[in-house]
């Protein structure tokens, strides 16, 4: 008869390296945990409840269930104009910023004396703090004292100086048609390309330096022009890159706060739903209404993410 020493089963290799793994991931697991679900699933219970600021501490988890937060959000004035607003600043800041990020990475990837200080220096929108950027652009487009107003008044025969930050709309003639611009919006979405290009500068550089030359070569023997290479050679190398880099400025563009809160406070045409997710908070003291806000724009994240996995995603297998 075995012994019971004899009848203990070892651990495979396997089952030791899985052991392991848990034992190395277990502390990211504690704190995605606590940072991130935790916090969702708290924010889930607020919506479907009736909290104020003031009586929060004693909400239970299933007290008063309701659907009347997403009435009162639905419902806000302006709830559907901010919606436009915020597709308006979360498109446009991520066209932009690949575009600028695109340039900057084709005017960098070859060799030339000092481009490593260039490149460089193309990081420093995106490290510097926000709040010292913000106060940059506040001071340089100021009407008052503003460097942009001083120029554009003395060498481009401005009429008056241009409220950048403060005015909503100005109305431009354009063969025959009066079309309004929205100064204060558009001036945000330059802020956010101008901060943000960076981060798709490094994307895309990082993919340009590892496109065979023999590529580019074959088709310049062939006599294609820099254009031709560039839309026929480069762009389906960088397609994938920039699919990826589309999806992920427009989530962080779509959900953004603090740069249009520093620079406008969400007033002149820039209120985006970030800014209405504090307002909802701060100045009504409204958690539940809040919650569901930040809810909603879960949702519409969700199918724009979606919509990316099926169309844009690389598929295992794929091309």
């Amino acid at each position: 008869m075995p012994s019971r020493a004899a009848t203990i089963t070892r651990p495979t290799l396997r089952q030791r390296e899985n052991r392991a793994g848990l034992t190395l991931v277990s502390p990211t697991l504690l704190v995605v945990l606590a940072v991130v679900v935790l916090p969702l699933l708290w924010t889930l219970v607020l919506a479907f409840q009736r909290v104020r600021l003031i009586n929060v501490r004693g909400t239970g988890l299933f007290e008063n269930l309701t659907l009347r937060n997403f009435a009162t959000v639905f419902g806000s004035p302006g709830f559907w104009s901010s919606v436009g607003t915020t597709l308006t600043y979360s498109i446009g800041g991520t066209v932009f910023s690949i575009v600028l990020g695109l340039a900057a990475a084709l005017a960098l990837r070859r060799s030339f004396r000092g481009r490593s200080v260039l490149r460089g220096a193309m990081l420093l929108p995106y490290v510097a703090p926000v709040v010292a950027v913000a106060f940059v652009w506040e001071v340089m487009l100021s009407p008052q004292y503003g460097i942009v107003n001083e120029w554009g008044t003395r060498l481009l025969g401005w009429d008056r100086p241009v409220g950048f930050l403060t005015q909503r709309e100005t109305t431009v003639s354009l063969f025959g048609l009066e079309i309004g611009i929205p100064v204060a919006l558009l001036t945000v979405i330059a802020f956010e390309a101008w901060r943000y290009f960076p981060f798709a500068f490094l994307f895309l550089l990082a993919r340009l330096q590892a496109v065979p030359a023999e590529l580019e070569e074959a088709a310049l023997v062939d006599g294609a022009t820099p254009t031709q290479r560039f839309r026929h050679v480069i762009l389906p190398q960088l397609a994938p890159v920039i699919a990826l880099l589309a999806m992920l400025r427009f989530v962080m563009n779509f959900t953004k706060f603090d740069d249009v809160y520093l620079l406008t406070g969400g007033a002149s045409g820039t209120d985006v739903a970030g800014v209405r997710v504090y307002q909802f908070l701060t100045a009504r003291f409204d958690v539940g209404a809040a919650a569901a806000q930040a809810l909603v724009l879960a949702a519409v994240l969700m199918v724009f993410l979606a919509v990316y996995l099926k169309f844009f995603a690389p598929q295992e297998g794929g091309r």
